[in-house]
């Protein structure tokens, strides 16, 4: 009897260990985030109403995005699928800017080990940006609520983050030359983010960043951006392949930053004076956090 009993146990540690080997999933996640842009036409003369609501539309379009979440017990890729480019702003005299800190191209991350890969395509060149994830602080709140079919729970944390300024507008042209001086560092608030996630998806992942719960993460609320899942699929009929992006130069998340803020001043700079000559003007609109 106790040999039967032994035998049942070791089937089901090797049926257990089989089932965490082979499952997978995959998630689809719809992204937007909120912009407000209201500019002042007296210090941006060439602002005009209606090119105020190209840029709204612009960037609502710019911001809704459809990411696919491939993961195992261990591991995730995060990719956006491929869609048309937003369309452009601007003219000869007026050119929109968008910078988005916080877009990725393949995003790779191994919860088991707690590193992540991050493959940017940044004008024109590929990044590997390799590093540690960071650890959430998450609080376990008591409220419930259904998405889709799945019971989720919703759980917080708090990040700091630059306090947000009102956006007025930036003539580069008139500006840019002060604009190191005048660079300081951002007083800084804090911000409660909120994340609802399922018992019945037992991984510790979620879309982008956001992991680190005892459930796929199917909703996320941070600031402005809104992340919510519109698909799950359990172990589809066809192997999910999760390979670390390998392509790229590799650097960590400080070194990229840096270079990040040197190709953003070199943009900027484009639209400088030339020998007392107005080179049109800029607007820029930094997106992130």
């Amino acid at each position: 009897m106790k040999s039967i009993i032994r035998i049942i146990l070791v089937m089901t540690l090797v049926i257990s260990s089989a089932y965490a080997q082979d499952f997978q999933g995959e998630a689809t996640y719809k992204t937007q985030r909120s912009v407000d842009i209201k500019l002042d036409s007296t210090s941006n003369p060439g602002m005009t109403s209606d090119m105020q609501k190209q840029m709204q539309a612009m960037l609502k379009k710019q911001f809704q995005k459809t990411y696919t979440l491939s993961f195992n017990k261990e591991a995730s890729i995060y990719k956006e699928e491929e869609s048309l480019a937003p369309p452009q702003v601007g003219g000869s005299d007026f050119q929109v800017m968008v910078v988005d800190a916080g877009g990725s191209d393949v995003l790779y991350k191994n919860t088991k080990n707690k590193i992540y890969t991050d493959q940017k395509d940044t004008m024109g060149k590929v990044f590997l940006v390799k590093d540690d994830i960071e650890k959430i602080d998450w609080k376990l709140e008591k409220e419930t609520k259904f998405i889709g079919q799945y019971q989720c729970f919703k759980a917080t944390y708090v990040k700091m983050v630059p306090k947000p300024s009102t956006f007025s507008g930036i003539s580069v042209n008139e500006q840019i030359e002060e604009k190191d001086e005048e660079e300081n560092e951002p007083e800084m608030i804090e911000r409660v983010v909120t994340a609802w996630y399922t018992l019945e998806v037992p991984v510790n992942n979620g879309p982008a960043m956001y992991q680190g719960l005892p459930g796929l993460i199917l909703e996320v609320h941070d600031g402005k951006l809104n992340i919510v899942c519109s698909k799950v699929i359990i172990n589809p009929e066809s192997k999910i392949e999760i390979l670390e992006p390998s392509k790229g130069k590799e650097v960590n998340r400080e070194d990229y930053d840096k270079i990040m803020e040197k190709k953003r001043k070199e943009m900027l700079e484009r639209y400088a004076p030339r020998n007392g000559r107005r080179n049109g003007e800029s607007i820029e609109i930094r997106i992130g956090g």
